[in-house]
């Protein structure tokens, strides 16, 4: 049985709405960051980060929403969230799954702590190149990657609904509200907005 640990009101919200598209059988674990229950040793044994949110399944056991996103849909392809590992649309499915840990987040940071960063020394390059560049991604639609919807879209949509739609910290473009709003239209999204709401 896959268990996910998980807080109200923080970075679970990408897993719940992963394993409600998914439709497969999952337990949550209320890990509830307010109270500390993230720095005990039974929960850093499953994620030495202290974070969540993180999931086991059997044996296995990872932190990290994007790494939840990837393990849940390549071990469990018939939850259609990937494309297969032959299917040439798998390149650009693994760039946009970590694009927003890798681009969107430190992008975000930089916005909100205004951090001067050279963009040859960033890995993100620079916020303005990231949200350009996820513009013109969208504008293509409806999905990140065209027709089909995958876990790369959750981990997109979940980091601009956050930046754009709940705290402001980006403005928004109309590729952006469109894409927001697919995605919060989707069920597993509402029910996962629910649920993450505590």
């Amino acid at each position: 049985m896959i268990k996910l640990y998980w807080s109200p009101r923080s970075r679970s919200f990408s897993a719940i709405w992963l394993l409600e598209e998914s439709g497969l059988p999952y337990e949550r674990v209320l890990t509830d960051i307010s109270t500390g229950a993230q720095k005990t040793p039974e929960y850093l044994a499953i994620n030495p980060m202290g974070k969540v949110p993180a999931l086991t399944d059997g044996e296995a056991a990872l932190g990290e929403a994007a790494a939840i996103c990837a393990y849940v849909a390549d071990r469990y392809p018939e939850t259609g969230l990937a494309p297969a590992v032959t299917d040439p649309l798998r390149a650009r499915y693994l760039q946009w799954l970590f694009f927003s840990p890798s681009c969107i987040e430190p992008a975000l940071i930089q916005i909100f702590t205004k951090l001067e960063v050279p963009p040859s020394t960033a890995a993100w390059g620079s916020a303005a190149q990231t949200f350009d560049v996820l513009d013109a991604a969208l504008q293509k639609g409806p999905w990140i990657l065209g027709e089909k919807f995958s876990a790369a879209d959750i981990t997109i949509g979940a980091g601009l609904n956050f930046a754009v739609r709940i705290f402001k910290m980006l403005p928004s473009r109309p590729s952006f509200d469109a894409y927001i709003e697919r995605c919060v239209s989707r069920p597993a999204f509402q029910r996962a907005e629910k649920i993450a709401a505590g």
